[in-house]
């Protein structure tokens, strides 16, 4: 008997930095998602895809729900993580050890109002105790019905193998939504931008990063020597004057030091050597400026 196809839509969602990127990455075995100990690691909405012989499961990691935005972006960022509730055929809200929920916060709202099957998943259990983990699943269940409770480490790999078994069981019997060699919906510049600015949030601290955008304004395949060299030119846009400096360092070190961190990785994702020029540019309050949200691929508030 030939084993129906599946696929369908399971859209990730929870408070910043609980380890949302990382479950997504897990699943798919390929680092798409940007992942640091900072919150809001995550500004867009990326479809990760893990096709099989007999499904396709079509992963939304989307950013964390912010519950009081100061910027137009991170009202923006909002509508990327309220439209996981909107299309999916399975949610999987991802919390971790350390948060605590009162049921008031927006993402209950959002939860209360689908009609899909909601599975809640409590990350990083390998930091602390049973009790410790007992607890917040106490907390939730008396907040929220969920369809199914996990409780796994996504960065060791543990019990992240139970939850894929269960989700192709609840996935519809539908064809594939993209081929099935394609990993995700967003071109390769929008990867080129999100490394390197995973290493802004690594190197730079306080509001430094945050205030950081990344444009890929060339990306083009050459031959240097009879070998292929991919030749990426990027900007980093800040909020201010003052910022700017930080970025470059003291003769440059800095951002030699974020060129080199951040060509490693490309190299290593595109499997090729890489040429990248950074440079940085000032435009001034740009996460409350609705046309260069636009042109940064946010949408309008």
């Amino acid at each position: 008997m030939e084993v129906p196809y599946k696929a369908g839509f399971v859209n990730i969602v929870g408070k910043p930095n609980v380890g949302k990127s990382t479950l997504v990455n897990t699943f798919v075995k390929e680092k798409l998602s940007i992942v640091t100990s900072k919150p809001q690691t995550t500004r867009h909405r990326i479809h990760a895809l893990l096709s099989e012989d007999h499904f396709q499961i079509v992963f939304s990691d989307t950013p964390g729900i912010i519950n009081e935005p100061h910027y137009k972006m991170q009202s923006s960022m909002n509508k990327f993580a309220y439209s996981a509730f909107e299309d999916a055929d399975l949610i999987l809200f991802v919390t971790d050890i350390y948060e605590a929920y009162t049921g008031d916060e927006l993402v209950f709202q959002m939860l209360k109002t689908t009609e899909v099957p909601v599975i809640l998943i409590i990350n990083k259990i390998d930091l602390d105790q049973d009790e410790k983990v007992n607890e917040i699943e106490k907390n939730l269940t008396e907040i929220y019905s969920f369809s199914k409770i996990f409780k796994v480490s996504a960065k060791e790999k543990i019990n992240t193998d139970s939850i894929l078994d269960t989700i192709v069981d609840i996935l519809p019997v539908h064809p594939p939504y993209y081929p099935q060699d394609q990993l995700s919906d967003r071109p390769e510049r929008f990867f080129v931008s999100e490394i390197i600015r995973e290493k802004i949030l690594q190197m730079y601290r306080q509001e430094i990063p945050y205030s950081c955008e990344v444009v890929v304004h060339r990306f083009k395949e050459e031959e240097k020597h009879g070998k292929p060299l991919l030749m990426i030119y990027a900007d980093i846009y800040v909020e201010r004057k003052s910022q700017k400096p930080i970025i470059i360092g003291n003769k440059g070190e800095s951002i030699k030091k974020l060129g080199i961190a951040s060509r490693l990785d490309l190299e290593n994702f595109f499997e090729t050597h890489v040429f990248l020029d950074l440079n940085v540019k000032i435009k001034e309050n740009w996460r409350d400026d609705d046309k260069m949200l636009q042109h940064f691929g946010y949408e309008n508030n």
